[in-house]
């Protein structure tokens, strides 16, 4: 049965396959889980990072890159770069569904089982929360149901605002063919 947890914690202490990085365009790190990502994880992250953007160019919005992940306990870090929220009016909630969807599909290129999620751009980008939340949640159900590999993904809320909106969602949404925890 696939499954989708809800938990508040660090996404950094998770051991799953690979963790999800809310990261900027750059792909240098900076603030939130993306800084923290990359101090914890050293000096290997922002290497693949930089060879990433020799290659491209760096990582547009609502897409995904993928590097290994250093010192964390996870395998890889999946890279993935939401919309600043500015009202609505800019694509924001297509950007943030393909940069949930787009992560997720990396994931499944990997034949990873395990892949974790932070709340993404709903800290300095300011997606609404409760919004953000919903996208989250149905990009991802509807990913799962449709994979191969992957069997768990973890919603790893930082803060208790959005621990309490995704547990506020779980029981809204009833995924009959997904057990949420």
């Amino acid at each position: 049965m696939k499954t989708i947890k809800i938990i508040k914690n660090d996404i950094t202490q998770i051991a799953v396959e690979a963790i999800v990085n809310a990261a900027n365009t750059s792909l240098l790190g900076g603030g939130g889980v993306d800084g923290a990502i990359h101090r914890k994880g050293g000096a290997a992250i922002l290497a693949d990072c930089q060879k990433i953007r020799a290659k491209q160019g760096g990582c547009a919005v609502g897409e995904a890159v993928m590097t290994t992940a250093g010192l964390l306990p996870a395998k890889y870090v999946i890279h993935t770069v939401g919309p600043t929220w500015v009202g609505g009016q800019n694509n924001e909630t297509k950007l943030l569904e393909n940069a949930y969807r787009n992560s997720f599909r990396l994931a499944e290129a990997l034949a990873l089982k395990s892949v974790a999620f932070p709340n993404i751009s709903t800290g300095i980008y300011r997606f609404p929360k409760q919004l953000a939340a919903q996208i989250a949640f149905t990009s991802i159900a509807d990913e799962l149901r449709n994979g191969r590999s992957v069997e768990e993904v973890v919603f790893v809320c930082f803060d208790e605002e959005n621990f309490n909106i995704y547990q506020m969602l779980k029981d809204e949404l009833k995924l009959e063919d997904i057990v949420v925890i």
